[in-house]
Order: structure tokens, then C-alpha cells, then sequence
């Protein structure tokens, strides 16, 4: 299911053109590998990141403005989509031990940091060591072109930290639910 929301999340804003700052397509990609670290745990949740992302390199058109292909390795913004498995992993670890909203919430942002942290790096060092760099480009610029989708990504955050918790107070613990807390 992850793999799919995943799918739908890094395309739902290749319809409109101008949602791409600096090659940074923005999407509802973090907010989905955070949920999926909050509802399936941190084995789960990475394994559903992992197979997102060779599902994608194989050559189903997955990411972000329908691209696919191992030839997206090369890309600038493949550090995103290697990020989205830490974020899981962390993210699910953070709220296995406790399941208070708070951590949820804390966890949440916690894994929107490590999404820009890893992201926002790779595609420095991507533009600048083996893709062609825009005309100007620095480390500071790089960073700039994050705080375009930075509101949206910190508010998503919050929302999948009090979405994630509610999930797990009201559907993930019913009957037959109750395997993938254990299974995580």
C-alpha cells in the first residue's frame, strides 16, 4: 500500500509545472515515507521504502514527474528517494518504544530533517560533481531552493505524527490490524 501512496505521492504535482524549484519537484513524498515509519514500524516501514525505490529503478515510472530507471541514480534528487528508507527506519524506531502523540509529532519532524539533511546534500554534490550545475550554484543556493517546500513539508510532518498516532489508536489496534504492530 506504501509503495502505491508513494507512487501517487511523488506525481500527484508533476501536473503543474511551476511545483519544481531549482529541479526539486515538490511532492507529498516525505509525508508518506514518514506515515509509513509511523503505522509499520521500522523493519516494515523501510522495506516498503526499499521496495518503492527498486520497484522504481527497474523502470516503473514511480518518482517524482513519472521518472524510473536506474539512469536515476545519476540524478540530483536520487538522494531524496535513498532518504525516504532512513526516514521509515528512524521514524518507526522513534515510536516503537513509545506511542504517545508527542513522539509521534517529535519523530515526524524528526525524519522531515533527516529527508532534507540527506536530500538537500546528495543534490549538492550531485550538481556539483556529476550533473550539470546551474549557473551560480553553492551549497547556500542549494539550501534556498529547499525553503520553497519547507512550510509544506514541516506542516505534512506534523499531520502524519497526529494522523499516524490516531491510526494506531483507532484502526491499526483493532482485530486484524494487531499483526503488523507485532511484525514491526
Amino acid at each position: 500500500m506504501f509503495v502505491a501512496l508513494m507512487a501517487i505521492g511523488s506525481n500527484i504535482t508533476s501536473i503543474v509545472p511551476f511545483m519544481v524549484v531549482g529541479g526539486v519537484p515538490i511532492t507529498l513524498q516525505t509525508f508518506f515515507a514518514i506515515l509509513a515509519g509511523l503505522v509499520l514500524g521500522s523493519r516494515v516501514g523501510s522495506i516498503a521504502m526499499i521496495t518503492y525505490t527498486l520497484v522504481g529503478l527497474v523502470g516503473v515510472p514511480v518518482f517524482a514527474q513519472f521518472g524510473s530507471g536506474f539512469s536515476t541514480l545519476l540524478s540530483p534528487t536520487f538522494g531524496f528517494i535513498l532518504s525516504f528508507i532512513l526516514v521509515a527506519y528512524v521514524v518507526g524506531k522513534m515510536v516503537e518504544k513509545n506511542r504517545s502523540v508527542t513522539t509521534f509529532v517529535v519523530a515526524a519532524l524528526v525524519g522531515f530533517v533527516i529527508n532534507y539533511v540527506v536530500g538537500t546534500n546528495w543534490m549538492y554534490y550531485g550538481y556539483k560533481f556529476w550533473a550539470a550545475a546551474p549557473e551560480g550554484f553553492s551549497y547556500k543556493m542549494a539550501w534556498l531552493w529547499m525553503v520553497v517546500p519547507l512550510p509544506k513539508d514541516v506542516i505534512l510532518a506534523v499531520f502524519a505524527g497526529i494522523l499516524g498516532h490516531r491510526l494506531e489508536k483507532t484502526v491499526l489496534s483493532k482485530g486484524q490490524f494487531k499483526h503488523l504492530k507485532r511484525a514491526a
